[in-house]
């Protein structure tokens, strides 16, 4: 790959990741919310250890201040964004106290007390977004901590071990993250200084080193393209026995399981990226485009399925404020809404950023004349 040339395979996995990611939140079938979980976060997290490079042993800081802007700096803004926003969506019910989530539960409006405590919790410790408008803001979190921690394993043992080097070092971390995700779900224990016990970021210490050593392997995987059928049985075996994603109640099983479905579901969706991106067709472009996009459909998919939900209380008749609902209506399941959902969620976002960048190129046109 040229110097500076952005990898379109790697944009077309986040992209497929992203669209998975929208479709999972929009109570599709439950036999493709059981697929897609199996693998679409897992995804990023080892398309993040897919660029990790040794050269950031030389130099740590520039890896961590990367990380930071374009993870904790994306979040805390995009978290102040709504929790400045929250009480005004309850005058026009985008967010109200009749509808809620799956379970049942409801946001309410915050009081000062409140809304400072958010700030602060956003602030220091990645938490306290918005339920309802952010809710899966966990992912920020997640591959921060995550990068960050296998960055310092991999220096102490670099270091440290001179008969590790390499391979070998990121092998070990990754073994020693699955250990330790068996050790913490065996004892149910949590890490409280990590909002949500830590499970997530601990799953994504593994991926990011399983990332890293898809690189190593890469062109084996190239060259033997029998590999996209065993992820696919592995991916059908997971989906009919509901294996389990990156949730917050995991159980011991899934240390077996989630390791091999992620990275079976990474390298499937890579040899699809490679395949398609060997020809010019408009589908590559799309999927290049929305991974380079993912952040901002990651932070706006919740708002854009607003409009869907519109959509559909008119359809159905259904009361207003059941716009409110999290993160989208739950009458009629097993209606086709989950289609307009997902283009709502991925469209709207990338539409925003169109024209935005557009207003935005005309302005310096002008101010450049």
């Amino acid at each position: 790959m040229a110097q500076g040339k952005r990898n379109r395979v790697i944009d077309i996995c986040k992209g497929v990741a992203i669209i998975l990611m929208v479709i999972g939140h929009c109570e599709t079938p439950q036999w493709l919310v059981s697929f897609l979980y199996l693998f679409h976060m897992p995804i990023f997290f080892m398309a993040a250890g897919y660029f990790f490079s040794r050269r950031s042993l030389a130099d740590p800081w520039s890896f961590c201040i990367k990380r930071f802007k374009g993870l904790y700096i994306p979040f805390v803004k995009w978290s102040i964004f709504f929790l400045i926003i929250h009480n005004v969506l309850f005058k026009f019910n985008i967010l109200n106290e009749m509808y809620g989530n799956w379970e049942g539960g409801v946001t309410h409006p915050y009081t000062w007390n409140q809304a400072f405590q958010r700030l602060v919790h956003i602030i220091f410790s990645m938490g306290g977004y918005d339920e309802f408008m952010a809710g899966a803001f966990w992912f920020f979190r997640a591959l921060l901590v995550s990068s960050i921690v296998f960055l310092v394993l991999y220096y102490v043992l670099d270091n440290r071990c001179k008969w590790l080097r390499g391979n070998r070092v990121v092998a070990m971390i990754a073994v020693g993250a699955l250990l330790f995700a068996w050790f913490k779900i065996a004892n149910r224990l949590t890490i409280a200084t990590v909002v949500q016990g830590g499970i997530r970021e601990t799953w994504g210490v593994f991926f990011f080193a399983a990332g890293v050593l898809f690189r190593r392997v890469e062109n084996w995987i190239l060259k033997n393209w029998w590999v996209v059928f065993f992820c696919i049985a592995v991916l059908a075996i997971g989906t009919y026995n509901k294996w389990a994603g990156m949730n917050l109640s995991p159980k011991v099983q899934d240390v077996l399981t989630l390791p091999l479905t992620g990275v079976c579901g990474f390298t499937m969706t890579f040899l699809f990226a490679s395949l398609l991106d060997r020809r010019d067709l408009v589908g590559k472009r799309f999927l290049s485009h929305c991974g380079q996009m993912s952040i901002y459909i990651y932070v706006f998919h919740i708002a854009a399925f607003k409009l869907a939900s519109l959509v559909k209380i008119v359809y159905y008749g259904l009361p207003f404020e059941q716009i409110g609902s999290h993160m989208v209506i739950h009458e009629h399941l097993h209606d086709s809404f989950w289609i307009l959902y997902t283009v709502c969620g991925v469209g709207l976002p990338l539409l925003w950023m169109y024209c935005y960048r557009a207003v935005a190129n005309q302005r310096r046109v002008q101010q450049s004349r």
